[in-house]
């Protein structure tokens, strides 16, 4: 029979072992391998059993083994060294500390999903794994900084393939007291209660649960309460799941319910209120209005208010496409953003944010990430090659202006190495390099010799072959009700065959199916005598995306071949736990998206974490670090007739290489059976590549580049009751109202008859200002190699000066004013220039900002 509930009973630990709960219920033991170790020790088999949960394993663990161990007086020293060694790592000063930084005080890490652990399960991909290694590194580098986000009861969900091949889903409920997380709770024990006023006069009402990511806060809200009705309770039921509305409601709870939960955090703990609010995508785009209406209730108009918030907003976009982006029907979102939810927000002004550029204002789609772009200050892609693409992208919301100064930055991800690593790789380390520190051990040191690490990377492989035969047995089990699997299944897989890994999210443009399109090639290296290749393959496609569950269809259907189905296999249900594994067991790393629609794609950054070479696509982040030591560029026909062209040349790429370089160099071995060049470049690999793919670097970058700038500009607007806000929105609506009659009316040149390299051309620039002052605006000649009459290349900018009687030639202060200037002819070729006219203020941070430019005609 089935259970109408379930739910975790705790263990009750004996008083010598409180260590152990101190230590479950900090999330840090997800990647603190002595504290794993400690647990793994309480029990091998549940340790393995339990998915390496540390909760999991004390709900199951015999009361008579925690007896036993209590009375050990060795484990109970070890766990208490292991604890305290955790409060220190809480209490000491780490790298952000040594700053001597003021700001930011608290930075509040929004995300719609967080990748921590396997044990909690509340992500879907890329997005929440690069999450949830944010809050990770936040917290190695003492980063003061709190995750917000939302508890969905069935995560994303349990993926299970038919004979056919056809992917299926489940959505197994959690319970989160099994899981490592505290109900946030007033003084009087009450617990905290988020209420956001729906239309119609409902309200949803949303309890708060924390999880402890090291230093890191994460606060998750769950409106699987009493208080809601039951389709309320479900808005959080799972990740990315029902239509429009639902969709909506959990973007609206993250964004304005979240704001509220991270505001009353701060209340009851003592800590300093948000001074950066950080956006990862638009998923939490409403925050930004919850922000204003607060202010608004402070005193601030609409503008006012929307300045303060703008100068301490950081957004990032993931999205290369704008079919990954969110948007609502414009009648939707009107119904919700009512007076009720966010008092004071006038609704055209909250629906502005929206509008997408060209639009109709009536009729546009309301559209998460342009709401996101306008609500922030700072904004950056996640790789240098998807800042490129972002800035082309939504060029549009900055109109006249080159792509490069539209003001959207770039931080290549990165991935958390202690997180990533694999323990067999971090003890060849500690005993050999003596280090724990992966990413910046000596690897080429002859104290590893090249037998020694090739036999830890074989290891590696083999523990991913045994965990690719369990998998796939209880899978078969799964789904042939209990039956034995076949005798073949026990032999999926070669310890010492080359081994390809590909394992993602399965959108069309990742193509999954690339490799397949000439079968019988690729039949022909996975099964070749000499030099053997196999492949493992994991993914997940959208339950609502029937095209991407046909590739994952095609590739099983390919894979099940009596002949070729112990070289390649799909491995089902892909998560935190398997990718643990995969990546370390792999010698190859395949990425062949649609350049350049991969933003970044750290899955080869954490299989280069383990030393595996890529084989990739030059796109997102291989793009930036690509090297013939790093693994092979597989060629882009970008100059293909049409897709299905594309696809054929590229994929012969890949079987030219996989055939000649890759398999070639991989079996090329010394005398004892060692591949000296192979393990040369994994060397390499090690130590030149994985130091710049990690998780700190990117945000150490974040606080550098983003958080500090953006906390100092929120104190300046905020200084001396928002005066700073106050006349920043003032100068936003004067200049815009006068920017329509500003204009470049002539400009002169002289001094240049012959032009040479080293002369000085001389310009004149007559400009209407519409009213404005020459304080109020730049007037600049741009300049530059020009080969056609359509841009200027690599542009510089020259600031010209108003002349000294401020006046035109005319006397006359209320026409044209006269601005001067020269620019010296520092190389030779086609030059080209023009005069331009853009906004100056000093709490503006890019001159693009207003997205207001006059150029000469």
């Amino acid at each position: 029979m089935k259970p109408i509930r379930k739910f975790t009973v705790r263990a009750v630990v004996p008083t010598p072992l409180a260590a152990l709960e101190e230590l479950a219920a900090n999330l840090r033991w997800s990647w603190h391998e002595p504290t794993r170790r400690l647990f793994e020790a309480i029990d091998p088999d549940l340790w393995r059993a339990s998915r390496r949960d540390p909760v999991a394993l004390l709900g199951e663990v015999a009361p008579e083994r925690l007896a036993e161990l209590a009375s050990d007086e060795g484990f109970v020293r070890w766990a208490d060294q292991e604890r305290a060694g955790l409060r220190e790592y809480l209490d000491e000063p780490r790298w952000f500390q040594s700053l001597g930084a003021e700001v930011p005080r608290t930075v509040a890490y929004f995300s719609p999903e967080f990748g921590i652990t396997a044990a909690l399960p509340q992500y879907s991909g890329g997005l929440g794994i690069l999450a949830g290694d944010h809050l990770k590194a936040a917290s190695d580098l003492g980063v003061p900084l709190v995750g917000v986000g939302l508890f969905y009861k069935a995560g994303y969900f349990s993926q299970s393939i038919t004979d056919d091949g056809w992917q299926q889903e489940r959505y197994p409920v959690l319970d989160p007291d099994g899981l490592p997380l505290s109900m946030l709770r007033h003084p009087d024990g009450t617990p905290v209660q988020v209420t956001l006023a729906l239309p119609d006069e409902g309200e949803l009402h949303a309890r708060v649960w924390t999880a402890a990511v090291g230093r890191i806060p994460l606060l998750m809200l769950d409106t699987d309460i009493p208080a809601n009705t039951d389709a309320l309770r479900s808005v959080t039921d799972r990740l990315y799941g029902g239509g429009g509305e639902h969709r909506l409601l959990q973007e609206l709870l993250l964004g304005v319910g979240g704001a509220r939960a991270v505001k009353l955090f701060a209340e009851l703990t003592g800590r300093p209120q948000p001074d950066v609010y950080h956006m990862n995508e638009g998923h939490a785009g409403f925050l930004g209005l919850e922000r204003i209406s607060t202010h608004i209730g402070e005193g601030l108009s609409f503008a006012e208010a929307l300045q303060l918030v703008r100068a301490g907003t950081v957004f990032t976009t993931h999205t290369p496409v704008p079919a990954g982006i969110d948007r609502f029907d414009r009648g939707l979102v009107e119904r919700y953003l009512t007076s009720s939810l966010l008092p004071g927000v006038d609704l055209a002004d909250a629906l502005a944010l929206g509008v997408e550029p060209g639009a109709d204002p009536a009729t546009s789609a309301f559209n998460m990430a342009v709401m996101g772009l306008r609500l922030a200050q700072r904004a950056n892609g996640v790789s240098k090659l998807h800042g490129e693409v972002s800035r082309r992208m939504f060029g549009d919301l900055w109109p006249g202006f080159d792509r490069d100064e539209v003001p959207i930055a770039s931080i290549t991800n990165g991935v958390h190495a202690p997180t990533w690593t694999d323990p067999a790789l971090l003890a060849l380390a500690e005993s050999h390099l003596g280090t724990g520190d992966t990413e910046h051990a000596d690897w080429r040191s002859d104290a590893v010799s090249d037998a020694e690490f090739w036999n830890v990377k074989r290891s590696m492989r083999l523990q991913l072959v045994e965990d690719a035969r369990r998998r796939l047995a209880e899978a078969w089990r799964d789904q042939h009700a209990g039956a034995q699997p076949p005798k073949w299944v026990g032999g999926v897989l070669d310890p010492d065959t080359l081994t390809v890994g590909f394992a993602r999210r399965v959108p069309t443009y990742k193509r999954l199916t690339l490799m397949l399109q000439d079968p019988e090639r690729l039949k022909a290296i996975l099964t070749d005598p000499d030099r053997p290749v196999q492949f493992v393959i994991a993914g997940k496609s959208h339950p609502a995306d029937d095209e991407g569950k046909r590739l994952i269809q095609k590739l099983v259907q390919f894979a099940s071949q009596p002949e070729l189905r112990e070289r390649i296999v799909f491995l089902p249900d892909y998560d935190m736990g398997m990718a643990e594994l995969l990546y370390p067991g792999c010698d190859v790393w395949l990425n062949n998206p649609l350049r350049p629609l991969e933003a970044c794609g750290t899955s080869g950054m954490k299989a280069a974490m383990n030393g595996a070479l890529n084989l990739s696509i030059l796109d997102g982040w291989w793009a930036e670090y690509a090297g013939d030591d790093f693994g092979w560029v597989i060629p882009s026909a970008d100059a293909a007739g049409d897709a299905a062209e594309r696809d054929a040349l590229e994929a012969a790429s890949l079987y030219d290489l996989l055939e000649h370089r890759v398999a070639t160099r991989y079996y090329e071995r010394d005398g004892d059976g060692v591949p000296t060049e192979w393990v040369r470049r994994v060397r390499a690999t090690l130590g030149e590549l994985a130091p710049e793919l990690g998780a700190d670097r990117m945000v150490r970058q974040y606080v550098e580049e983003l958080y500090r700038p953006a906390a100092e500009q929120a104190d300046r607007v905020a200084a001396d009751n928002d005066r700073g806000a106050r006349a920043l929105a003032a100068y936003r609506d004067r200049v815009r109202e006068a920017w329509p009659r500003v204009q470049v009316v002539h400009v002169e040149s002289g001094g240049v008859e012959s032009p040479h390299v080293g002369d000085e051309l001389r310009l004149r620039a007559h400009v209407d200002l519409g009213g404005l002052t020459p304080d109020d605006v730049v007037v600049e000649a741009v300049h530059g190699r020009s080969r056609s009459d359509e841009r200027i290349e690599q542009a510089q900018r020259t600031p010209l000066v108003p002349s000294v009687s401020g006046t035109d030639d005319a006397g006359d202060p209320a026409g044209p004013r006269l601005f001067t200037g020269s620019i010296v002819l520092d190389r030779a070729g086609a030059f080209g220039y023009t005069v331009r006219v853009v906004p100056r203020h000093p709490l503006l941070v890019s001159a693009a900002e207003l997205g207001l430019v006059a150029v000469a005609g």
